[in-house]
């Protein structure tokens, strides 16, 4: 198998194929993947996900599991989250959560502060409330790929070509920009947010859109945030907190100025090094811009200070990513045969890190290797 593309969509194909038993070469244009695959929070996120979503996202959680329990530089932690509420119309939309029919699928409960602190004792400021998802978990999404890299190298089973860009692919036979030949039964094309090029000389203008969002990461916090955390905006952000709760909440409550026109939400998630990453903003219309807006982080910066109940340490540095969303609401992934034994792999917007190791599982299943 060929695999074009270096990311976490590409690299969970890999694992999967090298999983059974076929070898494996992967391309990858940059030195290192340099996208949405290490622009992400690492969190592999259950809660808010759509009922055509839970199941791959459960499945994915199990899988990420295992993964880190063999590699585990990938910093697998089953850490939950925390969705930190300070409205009442809020904490209705968390009480609709906590009684749905999955609600223990999902891992929801609703908390008082006192018991959101005993989970996360960081958790020192202004809430009236926590919807609790044990089922949420983290990865380190710097460190994850190349982790998983070394264990498949160890394999003698796999090859990754850094630095390669593919040239041109057909059926069976991939040709790179150093004048390599790569010839394989199967080629996959998995190039995250880039669209052009030879993606849309071989498959045409794609049903996928790109978004970009802007993030940052402190310093070490000092303290273990034992949980992610999240904000109530966050529930008019994920399509899983759909009902009459949130239509309430949107039509009676509306978001801050700054979070509302950069269409925002915060999570938040602490690093193995203790720095917290941060986020964060989506824009959603072409052309974007090179650079990056400073009233967000400030708003951001200062609504995870009023859930720490202390001030933040210094940021770190700050970023910009995009991401390849698919258009159909209904589909988790855009995934088409574009020829014989050459298919394209894109589009799983905010959710490539939580779902990859699922997506390439029933990739491999459908395609039946």
């Amino acid at each position: 198998m060929t695999i074009v593309g270096g990311g976490v969509l590409g690299t969970a194909h890999a694992w999967e194929a090298v999983e059974r038993g076929h070898a494996v070469v992967q391309l990858e244009r940059e030195v290192e993947a340099r996208g949405a695959t290490v622009r992400n929070f690492g969190l592999v996120w259950v809660s808010g996900r759509a009922d055509h979503e839970l199941d791959a996202a459960l499945r994915a959680r199990e899988l990420w599991e295992k993964i880190g329990e063999r590699v585990p530089g990938v910093g697998f932690r089953p850490a939950g989250s925390l969705t930190l509420l300070r409205s009442t119309r809020e904490v209705a939309v968390a009480e609709q959560m906590a009684r749905r029919p999955d609600a223990a699928q999902r891992g929801f409960r609703l908390l008082e502060p006192a018991e959101v602190r005993a989970i996360n004792p960081a958790l020192r400021g202004t809430f009236i409330a926590g919807l609790h998802c044990s089922r949420d978990a983290a990865v380190e999404s710097r460190l994850a790929l190349p982790a998983i890299r070394a264990l498949l190298e160890s394999t003698g089973r796999y090859t990754f070509l850094a630095g390669t860009e593919a040239r041109s692919a057909g059926s069976g036979l991939v040709r790179d920009d150093r004048g390599a030949r790569h010839e394989s039964d199967l080629v996959l094309l998995c190039p995250g947010a880039a669209h052009g090029g030879l993606i849309r000389e071989l498959a045409g203008e794609l049903p996928v859109r790109r978004v970009r969002l802007q993030m940052m990461q402190t310093e070490p916090l000092g303290e273990p945030l034992t949980t992610a955390i999240a904000d109530g905006d966050s529930f008019r952000y994920y399509p899983g907190y759909a009902g009459s709760a949130l239509n309430a909440l949107r039509d009676n409550e509306p978001q801050a100025p700054v979070a509302d026109t950069n269409h925002m939400q915060l999570l938040c998630v602490q690093r193995l090094h203790g720095g917290l990453t941060i986020g964060d903003t989506h824009e959603y219309t072409e052309p974007f811009g090179f650079d990056v807006h400073e009233p967000p982080y400030e708003y951001l910066a200062g609504l995870v200070e009023e859930l720490l109940g202390r001030p933040l340490p210094p940021v770190r540095q700050r970023w910009a990513g995009v991401y390849s969303q698919c258009i159909d609401p209904g589909e988790l992934v855009y995934r088409r045969a574009i020829g014989h034994g050459l298919w394209v792999i894109t589009g799983p917007g905010g959710r490539g890190m939580t779902l990859a190791p699922a997506i390439a599982e029933r990739t491999a299943d459908l395609i039946g290797i």
